[in-house]
């Protein structure tokens, strides 16, 4: 089956359009009109593997924050969507993720049951002209829609580049591990329940 899906979203704030490929390789093509973010979308498709297309048009001359949210929503609810039934994946994966001099920890739950445990400091407010909150927003839309469990903490680091850079590749690479076919229950949900929609 193929886990795949597209999304659009429409409001007075934003336009955005999303495609993903849970079985891709790391292929993206992102414009947001926020460059910072752009980078680290590409990270987030780079190194977990899900082909992403994410064309958005937002009320950049408020702020960067509708976009941002907004497109966490809508790749949020095009990853549910390919998912499906969450039939046959690992379900749980956890990485420590170095870069440099910063180490930042993902753990995920692909449960169906949205939550945030965010653990992450910056020392500015913005990286360049991105405010550094909305790292946080972006991964609270995610979980939410996703309908996944994302515990994210930076151990140490000095660099804010370098510490949003680490969230973004942390939760992409634990994203690509708890989406892998499980070899030993393909066919199965992996939950006593019988469910991971919530």
């Amino acid at each position: 089956m193929t886990r795949s899906a597209e999304v659009s979203r429409k409001t007075k704030e934003t336009e955005i359009s999303v495609s993903v490929d849970v079985d891709g390789k790391g292929k993206s093509d992102i414009s947001t009109g926020v460059g910072f973010f752009d980078h680290m979308l590409d990270q987030l498709s780079r190194h977990s593997l899900i082909d992403m297309t994410v064309k958005a048009k937002g009320d950049l001359h408020i702020d960067d924050h509708h976009t941002v949210e907004d497109t966490g929503i809508a790749i949020g609810q095009a990853l549910s969507k390919a998912l499906g039934e969450r039939r046959g994946i690992m379900r749980y994966a956890s990485i420590d993720l170095a870069m440099d001099e910063t180490l930042t920890r993902a753990a995920i739950d692909v449960s169906g049951r949205p939550f945030l445990v965010w653990d992450v400091g910056f020392s500015s407010p913005k990286i360049g002209t991105f405010d550094t909150e909305l790292v946080r927003e972006f991964f609270q839309a995610l979980a939410q829609n996703a309908g996944i469990t994302l515990h994210v903490t930076n151990h140490y680091g000095a660099n804010n580049h370098h510490i949003a850079e680490t969230c973004f590749k942390a939760v992409a690479r634990s994203l690509r591990a708890a989406l892998e076919p499980d070899p030993r229950q393909p066919d199965a949900v992996p939950s006593t329940k019988g469910s991971l929609k919530g």
